[in-house]
């Protein structure tokens, strides 16, 4: 049976010498693997369409049940070319491909991962701010995965008191009276702590220019890493390589 679904690459694993095991996310079932058969082939009609990134429709052939589909051809809506040519930009963009593969199940359909996925690497192609955009999908993906920061007030007693820092063990902000629960809480500027509040609120289309300090961005990563490192059992490879970048970046 022939199925169209509209979906992204998100990641790619070659599969013998010539085919290729593409996983899409897509708007009406989630994450699915199909065989992109010669795809790795020079003159392959799929070779285009089976890039990492690349938002199209995917015309697929399914078996009867649960076998993996074969990907018949593909029509490229989005190839965010401006985004592949700058290494930045295509660093960040994988990492959010495998952050979303990972925190995603097998066929459980997310109409709002695809929307945001979507629109952060149009975001990202349009030249905007890629470590911002990283932070807000971070953000909203740790609302997808049920594990978000509690950043309304204490995450301990619900007094809303400043200054407050952020336990990563007990997941959220700490008032002053609660700080000797977690001597390893985070001192957090409040700048930092009411960005990481509004990127769990704010609808991503409104998004124009944001602009924030370089120690706000440096606490931003800290705390949302520190959370994800303890609440998460990841290690991402996209991650590493852009902390390579960053390191390589002139000060």
């Amino acid at each position: 049976m022939l199925v169209k679904w509209e979906g992204i690459v998100i990641r790619t694993t070659d599969y013998g010498e010539s085919n290729k095991v593409v996983t899409l996310y897509t708007r009406e079932h989630g994450k699915i693997g199909v065989m992109a058969r010669g795809a790795k082939k020079p003159k392959s009609r799929l070779a285009a369409v089976s890039q990492l990134f690349t938002h199209g429709f995917f015309l697929c052939k399914t078996g009867p049940g649960t076998g993996m589909a074969d990907l018949s051809q593909g029509d490229i809506l989005e190839s965010y070319r401006e985004l592949r040519q700058d290494l930045t930009r295509t660093a960040y963009a994988a990492y959010m491909a495998e952050l979303t593969d990972r925190l995603s199940v097998e066929r459980e359909a997310n109409p709002f991962v695809f929307h945001l996925l979507a629109l952060t690497l149009r975001f990202l192609d349009e030249g905007k701010d890629p470590e911002i955009l990283c932070r807000i999908f971070e953000s909203k993906m740790l609302m997808v995965a049920g594990i978000r920061p509690h950043l309304h007030n204490c995450t301990r007693c619900s007094r809303e008191q400043e200054p407050y820092a952020f336990s990563v063990t007990q997941g959220g902000l700490l008032c002053p009276s609660c700080l000797t629960s977690d001597p390893y809480a985070i001192t957090v500027a409040p700048a930092a702590w009411k960005l990481l509040r509004l990127f769990q609120l704010f609808d991503l289309e409104r998004l124009g220019e944001i602009e924030v300090k370089p120690a706000t961005r440096s606490q931003l990563k800290h705390v949302l890493h520190r959370f994800m490192d303890e609440h998460l059992d990841l290690r991402l490879k996209s991650r590493s390589f852009l902390d390579q970048l960053e390191k390589l970046a002139p000060s």
